[in-house]
């Protein structure tokens, strides 16, 4: 268990800070937990990869409906008028002309019923098979997109808490050397110092101020990317408490953890069930070679006020059967086509297969590297406050100048921010192993939030005008249709 020297150190010096940072004395602090479960309702990139897992199921039921009974019924009502004048009236020219004009009025209606049953089509029946196999990829398509933005949670709120803890740290950083400057000035108007020193301290200071300003910006962004994910604006949130658990990840042997990723990474998953997409796409297309047969039956209906016709009906039943000879070589093309992206996605796979383990293997020596990093950042900044006071005092009886004080201070307030972001580069890199496994989960989220603590929020106050931008409010959420 660690103890924040950084926050040990502030608390000491009475350091506090003041600019854009206040805590929500009013509203209860939002942790990780409530966050990642307000993305994961309300996250677009989410909801659209579940829309399209949601359309690939449609897109199998389409494939199935092809192979089940197709029934449709026709009709058709007409008014038929025919008008006619025989040639014969130069033949008789005592014969009125209407005589030879002839006109004719027909009413008549009909009605068909077809019905057909695919007996035998391999073609359809391949695609159903695709169809399935796509719905598989695409529910790993969405395990992966919720493994991602579980982690995109975690990383833009424990960003906040980073970038919190960097501008604390220059902050103080800022009011240590204003102090010095202030102390150079008074030593230089009683003579004590020459002017440069006074330079070099004023020097200091505006980096010191343009670091502060820094930090200001990256705090703000890191709450807007929060917000991105979510689509709400939190007032404040949860900090990461002073003592948690920095150890190694279990298990201990890093082999193990590549066997995890093998069974468990969706992206793995993800990959070899595109091999299998593809291989029934090949199916596909050699079933284009196969005959096809299927049933039909078929009913016709017509009658009419023509005189001497009655109605009229006709019954049909029977099986249709086809089979292609030649098409032009399209048949054979596709099937090279489809043989030759079953080998592209089988490279694909063994390249996931292999970015997967190297990236399992590398996460779990940094999350090693940063628990010795985040010791030894500790143990920096108590050797860099008993390099201070020890500098302070030979700047005190003439031993050291004012640049050695400056710099010392420099050094303590790197270390101190250096620690901070050691700390959440450990827990963003035990999280980012465990998604490379496929182990993040909400379990995983829950672990990291015990190690919050509401007692020192951190928020961001904005201006007036903007705590009611309708930006990320996009109105009503999309349905589908019915």
């Amino acid at each position: 268990m660690l103890r924040s020297p950084n926050a040990r150190y502030l608390r000491r010096r009475g350091l506090t800070v003041l600019v854009g940072l206040a805590v929500a004395a009013n509203a209860q602090a939002a942790d990780l937990w409530t966050i990642t479960q307000d993305a994961l309702d309300n996250d677009a990139e989410l909801s659209s990869t579940r829309a399209g897992f949601r359309a690939t199921e449609a897109a199998r039921d389409v494939q199935r409906g092809a192979l089940l009974p197709q029934l449709s019924v026709g009709g058709s009502a007409s008014h038929a008028r025919t008008y006619s004048s025989a040639n014969e009236r130069a033949q008789f020219p005592g014969v009125p002309p209407e005589a030879f004009e002839t006109e004719d009025t027909v009413n008549s209606a009909s009605l068909t019923l077809d019905a057909e049953q695919a007996l035998y089509d391999p073609t359809r029946r391949a695609q159903l098979e695709r169809a399935e196999r796509e719905i598989d990829r695409d529910a790993l398509t969405v395990d992966v997109a919720t493994q991602q933005l579980l982690f995109d949670v975690a990383s833009a709120y424990f960003e906040i808490l980073r970038a919190h803890d960097v501008l604390s740290a220059r902050r103080a950083q800022e009011t240590a050397i204003s102090r010095q400057l202030e102390q150079a000035r008074e030593r230089f108007e009683v003579g004590l110092i020459a002017i440069t020193d006074v330079h070099e301290a004023q020097a200091s200071f505006d980096l010191a101020r343009a670091q502060r300003i820094a930090a200001e910006g990256a705090m703000q962004v890191s709450f807007e990317a929060l917000e991105r994910l979510t689509g709400h604006r939190y007032e404040s949130i949860e900090a990461l408490e002073e003592e948690v658990p920095i150890e190694g990840p279990a298990p201990v042997d890093r082999e193990e953890w590549v066997q995890l990723a093998m069974a468990n990474s969706p992206l793995v998953q993800l990959a070899e069930a595109g091999v299998e997409v593809a291989r029934s796409s090949v199916d596909v297309s050699r079933a284009a070679r196969q005959p096809v047969i299927s049933a039909f039956a078929n009913y016709g209906w017509s009658d009419s006020d023509r005189t001497g016709t009655s109605y009229q009906s006709e019954s049909q039943v029977g099986l249709r059967a086809s089979l292609p000879l030649y098409t032009g070589g399209s048949t054979r093309a596709q099937i090279r086509q489809s043989g030759f992206l079953l080998e592209a996605s089988q490279y694909d796979f063994e390249a996931q297969r292999r970015d997967t383990v190297q990236q399992v293997r590398s996460l779990f020596t940094q999350v090693n590297n940063n628990v010795e990093t985040v010791e030894a950042r500790r143990q920096a900044i108590i050797s860099n406050q008993s390099a201070l006071e020890a500098t302070r005092s030979g700047y005190e009886v003439g031993t050291r100048n004012i640049v050695d004080v400056l710099n010392a201070e420099q050094n303590l307030f790197n270390a101190i921010a250096e620690h901070a972001e050691a700390r959440y580069d450990y827990v963003l890199s035990l999280l980012q192993l465990q998604q490379q496994a496929g182990l993040l989960g909400p379990e995983s989220i829950r672990t990291v939030n015990a190690w919050l603590t509401e007692e020192e929020p951190v928020s961001l106050e904005l201006p007036d005008e903007a705590n009611n931008d309708p930006v990320m409010n996009i109105g009503e959420r999309p349905q589908a249709p019915s």
